[in-house]
């Protein structure tokens, strides 16, 4: 009797341990999207700027086909990620005078391993890069993000970073920059 008993209880703790190992404990219920407002994007990047939920939407048009458009994916009705390309025809430096505004804590990316110059903010990233079309020389690549995913705020920066890191590539290929 002792046998089955201490059976029993060693079935017990292994079926509480395969639950929680299992991701019971986690609330995000949705796959990540393959692709961002048009543009191909890394799930790896991409997943630390979601929040868990049940349902990931994409909010507004393709950021590569209308240039200055936002488009956003929000979970579960929150907004968890705004982006938006705009085509310009000269270099606007993120950190001039006139960006000021947008940031919370300002803070120049470097060095980006592409051409170009970047800023971010605690929940904010800006990327002026080259793009070498005629009617649009140079983009500018913002990001937005909720607060929901982390209150860590040095977390978030370095997810924003490693993000806009592998997305304006991406930009840059859907739009087919020469540069």
């Amino acid at each position: 009797m002792q046998r089955v008993a201490a059976r029993m209880m060693l079935l017990a703790v292994f079926c509480g341990i395969s639950l929680l190992a299992s991701g019971c404990g986690t609330s995000r219920e949705y796959a990540i999207p393959e692709d961002a407002c048009g543009v191909p994007v890394g799930e790896e990047e991409l997943t630390p700027l979601l929040p868990d939920g049940e349902k990931v939407k994409v909010n507004g048009d393709p950021i590569v086909a209308n240039s200055g458009s936002y488009c956003g994916l929000s979970v579960d009705d929150y907004p968890a990620v705004s982006l938006a390309v705009e085509q310009v025809d000269k270099f606007y430096d993120p950190m001039g005078k006139l960006g000021s505004f947008r940031f919370t804590n300002r803070k120049k990316m470097e060095p980006l391993p592409f051409d170009g110059s970047g800023a971010m903010g605690d929940r904010n990233v800006m990327i002026s890069t080259s793009c070498g079309l005629p009617k649009a020389p140079h983009l500018l690549v913002f990001l937005i993000v909720g607060e929901e995913v982390t209150k860590d705020v040095d977390k978030r920066r370095s997810d924003m970073e490693a993000f806009m890191i592998d997305f304006v590539p991406r930009v840059k290929k859907a739009l087919a920059c020469a540069t």
